[in-house]
């Protein structure tokens, strides 16, 4: 568990056509689909309150996101609910998404022999690697210096699998519940002093 990190505001990107049709998505740039659009500009207002409520302004935080499309128009939806935004967000590679290699395109239902459901994933699927993809691992070895790297009160928009790892890292939950975890995109997780707040918004 990390207790003495800035608070952060940790953002899924929203949904994706393969999102809602159960791909396996990884790495792959697919882009935000309308219902994705809504949650990301649901979020950002969001955001603005809970700022508000904090005694903060866009400005006052550090903004970090993905390079792949779906998150960085998240971001940009999440941003236009701000006036006067000086502070530019900073795209770092360290919070693409786990890659799924060989999975990647593939629908859940399809490859469940070979690849774990969630909800029903054992411990080893930590150190699964699919052929030319990563473990969470792998994910790890990404995440763990980029959040030994935060200074100030952030706000991150990146991904599922990315989302795990933070909750594993800041929280100190196990390998089996990360892994197993559900990764809402409709919601804000916020961390602060090492527990998680999930804040759930209204889409639309």
């Amino acid at each position: 568990m990390t207790t003495n990190l800035p608070d952060i505001y940790f953002i899924r990107h929203g949904q994706t056509d393969w999102n809602a049709q159960g791909r396996y998505q990884g790495q792959q740039d697919i882009a935000l689909n309308e219902v994705g659009r809504e949650q990301a500009f649901s979020n950002g207002r969001l955001l603005r309150g809970l700022l508000n409520e904090a005694g903060l302004n866009g400005n006052d935080m550090d903004w970090y996101v993905s390079p792949l499309s779906r998150a960085i128009d998240t971001m940009e939806i999440i941003r236009s609910n701000f006036t006067d935004l000086d502070k530019k967000p900073i795209i770092d590679k360290s919070l693409i998404e786990v890659s799924f290699g060989e999975f990647e395109g593939s629908l859940h239902t399809d490859i469940l022999s070979s690849f774990e459901k969630r909800g029903e994933r054992s411990e080893k699927f930590w150190d699964f690697r699919p052929k030319n993809g990563e473990s969470y691992v792998d994910l790890l070895d990404r995440v763990e210096p980029f959040i030994s790297t935060i200074k100030k009160p952030s706000i991150i928009v990146s991904h599922g699998g990315t989302a795990r790892v933070f909750r594993y890292l800041i929280e100190g939950i196990s390998k089996i519940q990360a892994v197993n975890l559900e990764t809402p995109q409709d919601a804000i997780l916020y961390f602060s002093k090492g527990k998680l707040s999930i804040v759930e918004g209204e889409t639309g």
